[in-house]
């Protein structure tokens, strides 16, 4: 056998079946919705321990049994789960990372960076200062609890950027 060959074996085969499929870093497990008479189909990404989305399936043909999964509708469901993960982490970082733009005199402008560190033992954040051009004036540590607006930035910067 060749080296390729072996690689090859050594890899699980993955299940494409009526009601579980597998592929692309990802697993459709149809199952029943314990909540009607109806079916779900759960998308689990690999090593994750919880599915990333969770929605009603298909009845078949017999309106008894779900309609088996099929590489189309598995491709769809990639796609929807793969969205839902990605407004996720959007929504992750606008909670940890906020900005605003406070005017000076002679209408340049100062942005101020609020970008929080959510450890589980020692939470931070990190107030940061840029000039129009994108030069770092000033960053100082702040508790993760600081509230970023116009009016905390400009007195940040009418303190000569001292930790507030």
């Amino acid at each position: 056998m060749t080296d390729d060959l072996m690689e090859f074996a050594d890899e699980p085969a993955l299940v494409q079946e009526d009601r579980v499929w597998q592929g692309n870093g990802w697993t459709a497990l149809v199952i029943k919705n314990e909540e009607d008479e109806g079916w779900a189909v759960a998308m689990i990404k690999d090593g994750e321990p919880e599915p990333a989305l969770v929605g009603p399936w298909t009845m078949g043909r017999d309106k008894k049994n779900p309609k088996p999964l099929d590489i189309n509708a598995f491709n769809t469901l990639v796609k929807t789960a793969s969205e839902v993960i990605r407004r996720h982490e959007q929504q992750l970082h606008a909670q940890l990372h906020k900005s605003v733009r406070v005017h000076t005199v002679g209408a340049a402008y100062i942005t101020v960076n609020l970008d929080i560190t959510a450890d589980e033992d020692d939470p931070y954040a990190t107030l940061t200062a840029f000039d129009p051009y994108g030069e770092e004036q000033a960053q100082v540590r702040v508790a993760p609890n600081f509230k970023l607006s116009v009016a905390s930035a400009t007195a940040w910067m009418e303190s000569g950027y001292r930790k507030p």
